[in-house]
């Protein structure tokens, strides 16, 4: 669970059978989450971009990038982790393979600048972040049945205790960035309503 609690979003827009915030714009999603989360079938059923793209998030002017041009797509993220040189994905075998599992080293982040000027680019809300977060029981359990046909490679490695540290990693960025500034919000299963974070206030 994120150290910020959660709540429902009321006020909902149905986009092609789903609901997403009213707030939200179509050509500002950026679908992400661990795999099996059912990212491609969202993607897919919004009619989005249909190819993958990676982003890692340590590296300067990630916000720039070409694949996030083209928008709703899904997206990969590679996050800086402690102990660990380089940006990896959470299907990368230097992330499950250490034992402990590393946490995100947050400082390694990269965030853009915030618009000062009215020709700036409000990098902050240009893009909202759609976190696609199924319980990791049932994601192991859906990984597991797509396992059996060979059809994806990121499931040659599979266990409960992998499913559980990949959620629990992106449940840790989700808040992160939505500490930063990010639209962000959850999603547990695509049939549901989203979430958002709920800010606690400021100690006196």
């Amino acid at each position: 669970m994120p150290d910020l609690p959660t709540e429902p979003i009321e006020s909902l827009q149905n986009i092609k059978g789903i609901d997403f915030p009213t707030d939200v714009r179509f050509r500002q999603i950026l679908v992400t989450g661990p795999p099996g989360a059912g990212k491609s079938t969202l993607i897919t059923r919004l009619g989005g971009w249909s190819e993958e793209g990676y982003l890692d998030l340590a590296k300067r002017h990630w916000w720039r990038s070409e694949i996030l041009s083209v928008r709703p797509r899904e997206i990969h993220l590679g996050m800086p982790f402690q102990g660990l040189g380089d940006a990896v994905t959470v299907f990368d075998a230097e992330f499950y393979d250490r034992d402990p599992v590393p946490a995100i080293d947050f400082d390694r982040i990269q965030l853009p600048p915030r618009k000062r000027f009215f020709f700036n680019v409000d990098w902050y809300h240009r893009y909202v972040f759609e976190f696609l977060l199924p319980p990791a029981e049932l994601v192991f359990e859906r990984r597991a049945e797509r396992a059996r046909h060979s059809t994806h490679v990121v499931d040659k490695e599979l266990s409960r205790e992998i499913c559980i540290v990949q959620h629990k990693a992106f449940m840790r960025l989700a808040e992160h960035l939505h500490r930063k500034g990010f639209q962000v919000y959850l999603r547990d299963l695509i049939e549901n309503p989203p979430r958002r974070f709920v800010d606690r206030p400021a100690l006196p």
